[in-house]
């Protein structure tokens, strides 16, 4: 998920950066040093804007730089266990597909795709089923679910874990053939409407006066 966080930190203004402004000059320098960058607290680092230099600068005895405290706002992406996303697949390999999880990568193992076993067709380059003849080849888009996260220093080093083995995820075509199935399996309930007989009220007799003597 993405998310924009506060984050503070110390940061040294080298003398040839003296007359520009601080503001700008110190954002030159976070932008190279954090972005496209991974933390395992806050995810990997996308972008980093509005600086905000906190007191003045320290200048060390024997550095000809000058150190300010800065605050800045940075957009992340961080993957959670049990996220769900629709994915495309960037590439099929025969052990699994790597899908795009917003700006990384993750690995969709060969026994997560389904729970029918899926096997890889060096020709084609797909991953199918022989019972439900089901494929999935590069350029799918499916509903996807994150399993692991192992945040590293870098994005190559980081691993992300992918399923599609639990209901309510895969391709949207499969998603569709379930439907149908399930909806054509339900028994149709017929609900008859008696129409009640229309009774007509007998009326009474009128009661005869008697003749008064």
């Amino acid at each position: 998920m993405y998310y924009i966080k506060t984050v503070n930190d110390k940061i040294r203004l080298p003398p040839e950066m003296f007359g520009s402004k601080v503001e700008d000059a110190l954002l030159h320098i976070l932008r190279d040093r954090f972005e496209r960058r991974m933390f395992k607290e806050i995810g990997l680092i996308l972008s980093v804007d509005n600086p905000k230099v906190l007191g003045n600068g320290i200048v060390i005895p024997g550095d000809s730089g000058a150190y300010y405290g800065v605050q800045f706002d940075a957009l992340t992406f961080l993957p959670q266990v049990n996220e769900v996303y629709e994915c495309e697949i960037k590439e099929i390999v025969e052990f699994g597909g790597f899908a795009v999880i917003g700006p990384l990568q993750g690995l969709l193992h060969v026994s997560q795709i389904s729970k029918e076993k899926f096997f890889y067709d060096k020709k084609a380059k797909t991953l199918g089923s022989k019972a439900e003849k089901r494929s999935i080849k590069k350029g799918d888009t499916a509903i996807i679910k994150v399993s692991t996260v192992s945040l590293k220093g870098s994005t190559t080093e980081t691993k992300i874990g992918l399923t599609m083995r639990p209901d309510g995820l895969g391709k949207h075509e499969w998603l569709d053939e379930k439907a149908k199935k399930v909806a054509k399996a339900e028994p149709k309930v017929e609900v008859k409407v008696e129409k009640k007989a229309d009774v007509k009220a007998e009326k009474k007799p009128k009661e005869k006066k008697e003749d008064k003597k």
